[in-house]
């Protein structure tokens, strides 16, 4: 199937019906198979959307960037927002649901003082010498994962290889055992998916379920580790039970919902990245064609082919980025875009339309694998960018690079599935074979 259309046209008239009548909570089929001609056509006539829940709608890369930089008047705490989606009978404020009291209390959903002491702590075990150290491991379980593709003759891009290394590595982080494992990949699209603009009892019922589930885990994983503690300076778990230098200590919730958010936050984003990055080029051939020709030609130069692979990184996150939203609350009235908002207003971030403005990115909707000065908004900007952005590179870089090393003639053998999420872009499959002339 390589060269085949695998991300559908949408007309001009079709994305502009779309935008009109724009509703997060009621998107239509056409829109998750592909976005951005809906973004470019509210770029156009609405960058600042009103929706019909009163919520507005960011499409301008400098709208993202002004919000995102101020931090004392947007804030990132879900507690009003949350409450109404997911505190429904059997749950109320007496009663949270899992999912509630789970996001409320992580890192992302959370402002100073908070988000910054457990900032703090998951950093110090993100140095980039700590990362630099994870190479060789990484490198080994990648290579495990091509042996045994290329003995089948092929595999799956997603259940296969994608979705295998951020769960290793975030297990690796924190310490799971590798027979606990097995269960981390459907815990996190649970919870994850629970973060649908629009959400199904099905997707609620499923999310409060995981979150019961990893908390009854990790409870035990913390009792053990208390026992017999890690190394600090990589055991992020070690990290967090021990707190900071000056005694301060997350409580025993802050400390659990922050390591469902660390075995979540690494893990879909990650899988996004790469997935979305191979199928990519099968559709994209001439860009694959001058990243293997470029690859081949650094083959004897390190430095010069881990500088490729990052640019070719930085531009899959930025041309199909793997967390499509973010969310703020104004605290008072304030003006983005030239668009006066009240005191409340929620604000949804469209981080894959900004990455594909034209006011920033040249040619944006094509895929540049050596895109230079690639300011994309995929890890997020200011005190809230990713904290593992350099652990997501590394992976990717090693992930991409070894699989086109390995198999620069794959194909897909079938029409990849889409995850059919807005905030989440990835495949939840993607069947192929090594040799597209097998």
């Amino acid at each position: 199937m390589s060269g085949l259309s695998i991300t559908p046209a949408v007309s001009a008239g079709r994305a502009s019906e779309i935008a009109q009548s724009f509703d997060l909570r009621d998107l239509p089929a056409d829109f998750y198979a592909n976005p951005y001609p809906v973004y470019a056509a509210l770029r156009e006539s609405a960058p600042v959307r009103q929706m019909p829940d009163g919520s507005c709608f960011l499409t301008h890369y400098a709208d993202l960037v002004a919000v995102y930089r101020d931090a004392q008047t947007f804030c990132s705490d879900k507690k009003l927002e949350f409450a109404p989606k997911y505190n429904v009978p059997p749950y109320d404020a007496a009663h949270p649901a899992p999912l509630f009291a789970h996001h409320t209390t992580s890192l992302v959903f959370n402002d100073p003082p908070l988000h910054t002491r457990v900032r703090k702590l998951i950093m110090g075990a993100l140095t980039r010498r700590a990362i630099a150290e994870m190479e060789p491991g990484l490198v080994t379980l990648v290579d495990a994962l091509l042996d045994r593709m290329e003995t089948q003759g092929g595999g799956d891009l997603i259940e296969d290889f994608a979705s295998a290394i951020p769960v290793e590595i975030i297990g690796n982080l924190l310490g799971v055992p590798h027979a606990d494992r097995a269960p981390l990949r459907g815990w996190s699209l649970a919870v994850l998916g629970a973060l649908e603009p629009r959400l199904s009892p099905e997707q609620q019922a499923a999310g409060n379920q995981a979150v019961l589930d990893m908390l009854a885990y990790l409870k035990g994983l913390v009792a053990e580790r208390r026992r017999h503690p890690g190394d600090p300076e990589h055991d992020v778990l070690t990290r967090l039970i021990q707190g900071e230098s000056s005694g301060e200590q997350l409580s025993e919730v802050e400390l659990l919902q922050n390591c469902i958010f660390i075995l979540n936050a690494g893990h879909e984003t990650t899988t996004n990245l790469i997935g979305n990055a191979l199928v990519a080029l099968q559709e994209h051939t001439e860009a694959k064609a001058g990243l293997l020709s470029n690859m081949q030609r650094l083959a004897q130069d390190p430095l010069g082919l881990e500088a490729c692979l990052t640019l070719a990184v930085d531009e899959f996150l930025r041309f199909e980025s793997s967390n499509q939203l973010g969310n703020r609350r104004a605290l008072r009235a304030c003006e983005v875009g030239g668009v006066a908002l009240p005191e409340g207003a929620l604000v949804t971030l469209c981080i894959g339309a900004a990455n594909r403005d034209p006011l920033q990115f040249e040619h944006p909707d094509q895929l540049v694998l050596a895109r230079q000065n690639n300011r994309h908004l995929a890890f997020g900007f200011g005190i809230h960018q990713c904290a593992g952005l350099s652990l997501a590179r590394l992976e990717g870089r090693i992930a991409i690079g070894r699989f086109l090393q390995r198999f620069p003639r794959y194909a897909l053998t079938a029409p990849p599935v889409r995850g059919g999420r807005a905030r989440f872009r990835g495949f939840l499959g993607a069947p192929f074979a090594t040799d597209e002339l097998a």
